[in-house]
């Protein structure tokens, strides 16, 4: 297991979720203020991929500097928001969702089906 990579995976997958958050917060900040650039955004939101925040910054760079540099600093401010709180609601959350699985695969194990009992237990027709 290679702790490392799977670190950086996740922290990759996060900066883009991170990303893609900010776009929306921008998005909805910019439909009251400026519905016009609201509607680009939208746009170049539909165009771009922002499964890649990187590659979605990049090409949001490319054509309107101005909104690419505010959701920077918006996605600078979700992360340092949720900086301190992610690792225990991660653990918690996780230990939670693993104890609910858990709980269901016992139940599916231990229950009985019925129709074969009954099936089973049925004498046969002469």
């Amino acid at each position: 297991m290679d702790l490392k990579r799977i670190a950086k995976d996740t922290t990759k997958t996060l900066t883009s979720y991170l990303t893609y958050q900010a776009v929306r917060v921008v998005y909805a900040q910019l439909d009251e203020t400026d519905p016009k650039k609201a509607y680009w955004l939208h746009k170049f939101s539909s165009r771009e991929s922002i499964t890649d925040g990187e590659a979605f910054m990049e090409a949001l760079f490319r054509e309107r500097q101005d909104l690419a540099f505010r959701i920077l600093t918006v996605r600078e401010h979700l992360a340092e928001e949720i900086a301190d709180v992610l690792p225990e609601m991660l653990r918690s959350s996780m230990q939670q969702a693993n104890m609910e699985q858990r709980r269901k695969q016992l139940e599916r194990m231990t229950q009985l089906d019925l129709t074969t009992t009954t099936e089973d237990s049925d004498p046969e027709p002469s």
